[in-house]
């Protein structure tokens, strides 16, 4: 299986822990670490915007990014979400086995 870390931008630290919770709880992703606070400046409706917000990586199977896409889609609270996922080249085999052990399972949410 290819593995994937998908980087997802929050609102707040509550928004990423829920999501973040419910992607683990639905085996959609083996872990999802949430780093708060970040500094965010982007373009947004033709003016610049700052503020604080929340990372999600998650990490997961390829074959689920799709899934997981659309369950974050249905709990954020952003009109257009960050969710992009970059592929694992290379690592730590007993930790890639393990994502791929842990998402997946019948059982999820």
């Amino acid at each position: 299986m290819d593995i994937r870390f998908v980087y997802i931008t929050a609102g707040n630290r509550d928004e990423a822990r829920a999501i973040g919770r419910s992607l683990v709880s639905a085996r959609l992703a083996a872990c999802a670490n949430i780093i708060h606070p970040v500094h965010s400046i982007y373009w947004w409706e033709g003016k610049m915007q700052e503020d604080t917000e929340g990372i999600i990586v998650a990490k997961t199977r390829e074959d689920l990014v799709d899934a997981l896409i659309e369950k974050v889609k249905s709990m954020h609270s952003y009109e257009c979400p960050c969710i992009v996922t970059l592929p694992i080249l290379e690592g730590y085999r007993p930790f890639l086995d393990w994502v791929t052990q842990e998402t997946g399972k019948p059982g999820g949410e």
